[in-house]
């Protein structure tokens, strides 16, 4: 799930080349038929899906994914230059019986081809996006697959969906943004919707900072941007790593 400047042309160049409570509450989404789970242990995470309410058209203003569409983002991961070439494809993936959408991550270092990703996304009936899982393969210089450590398919050896982002979010709650013991454990929460970013591609206000975190790794934090009718324009790593990832480009 987690995502330094080149010319455009470099980017077209890279392109080619628990038992859990469930509030009753009415919430942000603003719709009690669409309760979202509370954050609760792991051991104790498993919403309730229901397939017929989910839908692979993910339209929420915060994260739209509009097939098609294609976001560059250039910066630094371990020392070294990135470009995240993400994809919205037109496919769409059967996961725990609801329709999700394909997205398709490319991240090159140093311009190789160091990490491809499908990620499997859903958004219910009140729009809040939901996460189903995704196909990592980490590549070596040549190309050939050395690892798949963090795949995982919602209702598969126990792993859970989680709450990719809320219709409206509501500033501090938390979420389990996935759920597979030991390999996929990122969790979020909203930290404010008056947020100003400059990134290559523009310069935006009240835009939504995130904090994102995982047990995984407990000494690092990540700050995410995201856009209304955009999505993700900037991510940062503001503790335990120096990482970043800024929007370039959107191409339709």
């Amino acid at each position: 799930m987690r995502m330094t400047n080149p010319t455009r042309a470099a980017c077209a160049a890279a392109l080619v080349t628990a038992t859990m409570t469930i509030p009753t509450a009415s919430h942000a989404s603003g719709d009690r038929s669409c309760p979202l789970p509370t954050y609760g242990p792991g051991s104790s995470y498993r919403p309730t899906i229901g397939p017929s309410d989910f839908s692979a058209h993910v339209t929420n203003p915060w994260f739209p994914l509009r097939p098609g569409t294609t976001y560059v983002y250039t910066g630094t991961k371990d020392g070294k230059h990135a470009l995240d070439v993400v994809t919205v494809s037109r496919q769409t993936k059967a996961i725990d019986g609801v329709r999700t959408r394909v997205v398709q991550d490319r991240l090159f270092l140093d311009g190789v081809l160091e990490e491809r990703t499908a990620d499997y996304y859903a958004q219910d009936r009140c729009g809040n996006v939901w996460y189903f899982g995704e196909d990592t393969a980490v590549l070596d210089a040549h190309g050939h697959v050395t690892d798949r450590s963090g795949s995982f398919h919602a209702g598969v050896g126990g792993a859970q969906p989680g709450v990719y982002q809320q219709r409206g979010p509501e500033i501090g709650r938390l979420f389990r943004q996935e759920w597979f013991k030991g390999q996929a454990e990122d969790r979020y929460r909203a930290l404010t919707t008056a947020a100003s970013v400059t990134v290559p591609y523009g310069d935006f206000r009240n835009a939504l900072r995130t904090e994102e975190r995982t047990d995984l790794e407990p000494g690092v934090v990540d700050n995410k941007y995201y856009v209304r009718g955009i999505g993700v324009v900037e991510e940062l790593t503001v503790k335990g790593g120096t990482e970043s990832l800024h929007l370039v480009d959107v191409l339709r």
